[in-house]
């Protein structure tokens, strides 16, 4: 492995991508450290310790919003629009005619969600001001005066901002850019994490935390390289005055073809309630005023992130968005119509109907059994939290989500590495 990624540094446009990826995160946490004008930046990190809300909320933005900086929200309100703009490709005619135009369509749906994001992050930064307002952090909190209007642009300017950071890392680096981002800041709150447990260490937590994630590592990276090879057959064909052999290759089905997105999916799906609900739930240290406020409380404590409902939830929307993405991703009539077109045929099913329903079922099973293992995988955490409540395990509930993220982003971009390297004749990843 090593070696490999020493080849992959001698490569002059592998390196480039590998330093500019590096580049684009170090602005990325710089970025993360400015705060946003008149906002009690202390205050906000008490109220974020205090809740385990607001910490799954500070994980995906990047560990922007312990420091309320100008990217708090991270790629969160991008994460939604994407999901309610693939959610409408599937309903909406013009959006399936665009999806179905290559690469200009796939331009202007991101055209689309890029639009969409710009609303969803001006709703969402007026629901965390309204939360710190609930919490007596900040001052003056009015839809019209210029100090909120000002702090709303503010930090919908720094989601427009990572999103726009993670597109360049997926256009000129390798590897996804929002999931890198999301990444980073995992990354960067291992060492406060170290430090913490070693000030108070809990020895049986420890050892718990240490299996636990090595079963979930090496279950992660058994699932992401885990799949099933399609026997394709090529039969001899003429072209021109060239008669050219017909051959036998694969088609390669992953077990787990949505990667890491049906996690990031499931945990923004489930926060998005709670997150409404926090805007009127009832402050600190007061009683419930109207019904609103007593089904806001209800709603924001019903949806734990160690609770029972919330582990269902995220079971249930893990298994949900693994299909639904793996169904965007991999489409077996147009995989059917281009094996046809090219004189390819799986040995004992007919082209075209029949192999399109044989690949469908395939990839169904597939999905079944890598969406059942990620689901396993990210509601362990939480349950083990429930037998170890203290301590280092009393985390895990965040910890589990963040080693799933961190182990797939891992994989997929040393996937990618190799691939250039395979390109380029150099050793890979696997031997």
């Amino acid at each position: 492995m090593f070696e490999a990624l020493l080849n992959a540094f001698r490569a002059p446009d592998i390196r480039r991508r590998i330093l500019f990826v590096l580049g684009m995160l170090a602005i990325y946490r710089a970025l993360a450290v400015v705060p946003v004008p008149a906002v009690d930046t202390a205050a906000v990190s008490d109220l974020i310790a205090s809740q385990t809300f607001l910490q799954l909320l500070d994980l995906f933005s990047g560990g922007g919003l312990t420091s309320f900086s100008i990217v708090a929200m991270g790629v969160n309100p991008y994460i939604n629009a994407s999901i309610i703009m693939q959610l409408m490709t599937g309903v909406v005619p013009r959006l399936q005619a665009l999806s179905r135009e290559g690469e200009y369509g796939r331009t202007k749906i991101n055209q689309y969600t890029r639009y969409l994001t710009v609303p969803l992050a001006l709703l969402q930064a007026y629901g965390y001001l309204a939360i710190l307002a609930s919490q007596g952090i900040v001052d003056e909190f009015d839809i019209l005066s210029l100090a909120t209007i000002s702090q709303m642009i503010t930090l919908a300017a720094g989601t427009v901002l990572a999103m726009w950071i993670g597109e360049l890392i997926t256009e000129r680096g390798i590897g996804n850019g929002i999931s890198f981002i999301i990444f980073a800041g995992i990354v960067a709150r291992v060492p406060q994490g170290v430090a913490t447990y070693l000030s108070n260490p809990d020895i049986a937590g420890g050892v718990a935390f240490v299996v636990l994630a090595i079963v979930v590592v090496s279950a992660i990276v058994f699932i992401q390289e885990g799949q099933r090879r399609i026997p394709i057959q090529y039969a001899s064909r003429v072209r021109g005055r060239r008669m050219y052999q017909g051959g036998q290759t694969f088609l390669p089905l992953r077990v787990n073809q949505a990667g890491v997105i049906p996690i990031i999916f499931a945990v923004s799906i489930l926060l998005f309630p709670s997150q409404i609900a926090s805007y009127f739930a009832t402050p600190a240290g007061a009683e419930a005023s109207s019904i609103v406020n007593q089904v806001a409380d209800f709603i924001v404590a019903f949806l734990q992130p160690n609770g029972l409902p919330y582990m269902i939830g995220y079971f249930l929307l893990t298994v949900g968005f693994t299909y639904f993405y793996t169904a965007f991703t991999f489409k077996p009539d147009e995989t059917a119509d281009q094996l046809r077109k090219n004189g390819g045929f799986i040995p004992g099913i007919r082209p075209g109907a029949p192999t399109r329903d044989y690949l469908q079922k395939v990839v169904f099973r597939l999905s079944l059994a890598g969406a059942l293992f990620l689901g396993v995988i990210a509601v362990s955490p939480i349950a083990l939290s429930a037998i170890f409540p203290t301590g280092v395990v009393g985390s895990f509930a965040l910890g589990g989500t963040a080693l799933l993220i961190v182990v797939s982003v891992v994989v997929e971009t040393m996937k990618q590495i190799e691939a250039q390297l395979m390109m380029r004749n150099y050793e890979g990843f696997i031997r």
